[in-house]
């Protein structure tokens, strides 16, 4: 049976950030916008100073690169710690930790780090990360129909791609087209693409019921890239997506058990103050029962997400782990968060509390990085064979 005990060190982590989120991050939403997902310069900055001080800037960039040398379990912790205040979802902490930039440039040619990888973790440029197309993004190997043809030197890209995030404010991309068709999910080559290229287009802002957020489709037209911006080799650009979207999920999947859990704080201590016909709520079967499913839904998902972060840390195949964890932990805190709503009654849907923003990014969660249903089928693969 696997022990997801905490080591005395993940425990002092864990400490120094809950008391970071509690007393430095929380606060400043008592004066921000309930939408909110910025600071401004002053507090983002101080912010940070105080993440540099405790030695967890930088979350997910390898120790070579200049980030701290955790491992993914309690970078998973972590995650479910920095995402409990109202903006948790969209920006944990309001970027103050950080991030991995785009991982997979840790694996491209010197080159290609020099004028994309570095300038990232210096916050001199961003990037965005293209795979979704308009055709639909749930079986990217087949949908994706943007295509590159070999022109020279170059490779000439057309075609299109939605719901991606921060397109318009990005110095570059990594963009997946289709380079052989005949070869299915063995014909897609990865390409780093810069925003000034002729042929880019921002076609439009695409607004969602997340109120904080937004995405933009794209548009490229003759777009031409040179042979030395592939990342890694012509026709296996899937294995990049592939890798990319398995390790996501894992925080992905913590930052929803985040939420939950603050959630369920919130339905506790609501729960034994709030009195209706002389008694507290917290006697009440029916609130009762709706915090005991809270926590089943919590652990079921803690569960699954640290078995998958333990077998990442192992070296293991955890495609299908990982898969599970998002299914649980998105399915599971909406239902939490649905619940909590329950029990506030008609506070529960106003923006005096977290809980309605949380309620609108959860139904996004459960799409983002792969919809339930690809979770199911990418599991139904493991459990039938690759054969489906």
């Amino acid at each position: 049976m696997m022990d997801f005990a905490m080591t005395d060190e993940q425990r002092l982590i864990i400490e120094q950030v809950r008391r970071f989120v509690r007393e430095e991050v929380a606060p400043l939403e008592d004066k921000l916008d309930p939408d909110e997902s910025r600071l401004g310069p002053d507090d983002y900055a101080r912010l940070v100073s105080k993440v540099k001080d405790m030695g967890l800037h930088g979350l997910g960039v390898p120790p070579e690169y200049g980030g701290p040398d955790i491992d993914t379990v309690t970078m998973t912790l972590i995650a479910i710690e920095i995402s409990q205040h109202r903006a948790g979802l969209y920006s944990p902490c309001y970027g103050s930790f950080g991030g991995a930039g785009l991982a997979h440039l840790y694996e491209a040619s010197e080159d290609l780090k020099k004028r994309y990888l570095y300038p990232t973790l210096n916050g001199e440029k961003h990037g965005f990360f293209g795979l979704t197309e308009p055709s639909g993004g749930s079986d990217p190997a087949r949908a994706i129909q943007t295509r590159a043809v070999k022109d020279g030197d170059d490779w000439v890209i057309n075609g299109a791609k939605i719901f991606i995030s921060g397109a318009d404010k990005a110095e570059y991309g990594i963009v997946f087209a289709r380079t052989d068709v005949g070869k299915g999910r063995n014909g897609i080559t990865c390409f780093i693409v810069d925003t000034d290229t002729p042929g880019f287009h921002v076609r439009r802002v695409v607004h969602t019921l997340r109120s904080a957020y937004y995405a933009t489709e794209l548009q490229f037209e003759n777009m031409r890239v040179p042979s030395a911006n592939v990342l890694g080799e012509v026709n296996k650009g899937f294995a990049i997506a592939n890798d990319r979207l398995s390790r996501q999920r894992i925080p992905y999947a913590a930052s929803c058990i985040g939420i939950a859990i603050k959630a369920q704080e919130m339905c506790i201590e609501y729960a034994k103050l709030r009195e209706t016909f002389g008694a507290p709520l917290a006697t009440r079967q029916a609130v009762q029962w709706m915090v005991v499913d809270n926590e089943i839904d919590i652990r079921t998902a803690r569960w699954a997400t640290l078995d998958a972060a333990c077998k990442a840390d192992r070296g293991e195949p955890f495609r299908t782990e990982a898969a599970m964890a998002k299914l649980l932990s998105t399915e599971g805190a909406s239902r939490v968060v649905d619940r909590a709503i329950q029990i506030h009654g008609g506070y529960g849907v106003t923006k005096d509390l977290p809980l309605e923003r949380w309620y609108r990014e959860m139904r996004i969660r459960r799409i983002g990085e792969g919809p339930s249903e690809v979770q199911r089928l990418v599991m139904a693969r493991n459990l039938f064979g690759a054969s489906l």
